[in-house]
């Protein structure tokens, strides 16, 4: 029986426009644009100037804050501009423009290392310096991940990858089964753990397979096969799925006994070390029905989304709508000009939304959205709370719980967009937990 959680649905995966697509190499690109904000945590700080000439893998941008993560160069080439550009989150901020000179020099410090050759101190600052986040999307530096305030005794790598369309993950799998199991034993070794886990939804069997049959594959990597449902790749579910351990409200995965760690941030860990390199190339799965040829691609970070757009073949029509992620939790775009970050996915581009909101339709209480919550809270409430700006109501039904999956709009006869409203709501709950919390503590 393969491993679940309560709650959730199955939702159509759309994955097979890629899923059988190996992952492509990208032409050049002249000119990579680096975003100064991939990663949750500090902002950070240029370390280059306009008409530097910078290497593969050299530090663009750094901070001296522990929760942080820095940016490095994908390409050789001269910095030619540091200012403000447009990012998947909609807005503006800072980045290094680098012109492309395709020599693609790697710089003198990226050097291989052997993680059984260093302390646990060393393993963490190289991963730190290397600025390994969450490369599934959520970008929380993995250096303070894997160095939690409470004893652990599990690390799972999730391979979940449970939104619809994306098969970038799907394809590390198949490609770079090494790798994932090498990142997993850094992983392993840093936080003094003996053995690992590796969650894998059962529609990807091939998947499975292929980790099993990688020469680091030993009796300590043990590949738990998970039910296809969503959101089988969220944090808590992953971990009630395979440790069947509870994460408390208002708690992290570290106090229940477990980090997780994504396939893509695993790799990233391998390759750091087996090549010296930081994480500048990135699996990127292109899809959608607008998308003339689907496709998965090895994109250096910097690269304009619009150039993976016409190395897939450019729209095979207008799409209404081209988001950055998936479409459960994908973010919306207004422009294709934004470029690659360590935190990108997949690109998906659809021609007609599958559905409409209907905001002025009532809610029939149904308690659909209540049945399938992940979280088990009452979407529907929260709702109503945003509406009435009831602050206080809002938080005694743990909308801070909410991880935003988006499966109660997704699946409300009503066509309410419920999820729209509870996160019109969590800021100003989060910022009265705040506000109290400084107040107790003068």
């Amino acid at each position: 029986m393969a491993a679940t959680f309560k709650g959730g649905y199955h939702v159509h995966d759309h994955k097979s426009l890629t899923n059988t697509r190996p992952t492509e190499a990208l032409p050049d690109c002249d000119l990579h644009i680096f975003p100064l904000r991939q990663h949750i945590g500090a902002p950070l700080t240029p370390c280059v100037a306009v008409g530097d000439y910078v290497y593969v893998g050299q530090k663009l941008a750094d901070s001296d804050q522990f929760v942080s993560a820095p940016v490095h160069s994908s390409v050789s080439g001269t910095v030619t501009a540091i200012k403000e550009h447009i990012h998947d989150s909609g807005t503006m901020v800072e980045a290094v423009f680098v012109e492309n000179d395709k020599k693609y020099e790697i710089y003198k410090e990226c050097v291989p290392h052997d993680y059984r050759n260093m302390s646990r101190e060393q393993v963490l600052t190289l991963i730190r310096d290397a600025g390994i986040v969450g490369m599934g999307g959520a970008g929380f530096p993995t250096h303070v991940k894997l160095q939690p305030k409470t004893k652990v005794d599990h690390i799972i790598i999730n391979g979940a990858e449970c939104e619809p369309y994306i098969t970038s993950d799907h394809r590390y799998m198949l490609e770079e089964a090494d790798s994932i199991i090498y990142g997993l034993k850094v992983c392993m070794y840093a936080l003094g753990i003996n053995d690992g886990h590796i969650g894998i939804e059962t529609n990807k069997r091939d998947g499975i397979q292929n980790l099993k049959k990688s020469k680091e594959f030993n009796e300590h990597i043990h590949i738990i096969p998970l039910k296809k449902k969503y959101p089988q790749g969220a944090e808590k579910q992953l971990i009630k799925a395979v440790t069947g351990r509870h994460v408390p409200a208002g708690k992290l995965p570290a106090d229940a006994g477990c980090v997780v760690v994504n396939v893509a941030t695993a790799v990233a860990i391998s390759n750091l070390f087996k090549t010296g390199l930081p994480p500048v190339i990135k699996n990127v799965t292109v899809t959608g029905d607008a998308i003339k040829n689907p496709s998965n691609f090895k994109a250096r970070t910097g690269t304009p989304v619009k150039f993976l757009i016409e190395a897939a073949g450019g729209f095979a029509a207008e799409p209404e709508k081209v988001i950055s992620g998936g479409p459960m939790m994908g973010i919306t775009q207004y422009t294709v000009d934004y470029p690659v970050t360590k935190t990108t996915s997949s690109v998906l581009a659809i021609v007609k939304a599958q559905k409409t909101y209907d905001e002025a339709a009532p809610c029939i209480r149904c308690g659909r959205c209540v049945g399938h919550c992940p979280m088990h809270l009452m979407p529907y409430k929260l709702a109503e709370c945003s509406k009435k700006d009831d602050i206080d109501t809002a938080r005694r039904y743990n909308v801070l719980e909410c991880i935003e999956c988006g499966l109660c709009s997704y699946i409300c006869p009503a066509n309410k967009n419920l999820l729209q409203f509870i996160r019109m709501i969590k800021p100003d709950v989060m910022k009265k937990v705040r506000e109290e919390a400084q107040n107790n503590g003068k």
